[in-house]
């Protein structure tokens, strides 16, 4: 009986993929699109090569570390989790006690 079907394990998992987590694979694909149109941009405004490739490999590695980084150090729900976490105030201040 269990030949004819199939187990879906790890049905919620996040997704993973070479080592990047969930929603940092959207990061991921994001910047390189922004840096794909970036690199158009520059090449039709007919600015040279030699200061284009340079530029648009450098910005692209440092997008690659960054999101490896967050993804390593925050995990699937971590980096939403600390941004919400620093926007909640430290006190809250009554000045009087009219509603």
């Amino acid at each position: 009986m269990s030949g004819i079907y199939s187990i879906n394990k790890g049905v919620s998992q996040p997704i993973v993929f070479k080592g990047l987590k969930a929603q940092y694979i959207i990061y991921l694909a994001i910047g390189l699109v922004v840096l794909l149109i970036l690199f158009a941009l520059l090449y039709i405004m007919d600015t040279s090569l030699l200061i284009v490739l340079p530029l648009i490999l450098m910005l692209g590695t440092a997008h690659f570390l960054l999101v490896f980084h967050l993804s390593h150090r925050f995990g699937t729900h971590g980096l939403m989790k600390y941004l919400a976490k620093r926007r909640l105030p430290h006190t809250i201040r009554f000045r009087s006690r009219r509603l």
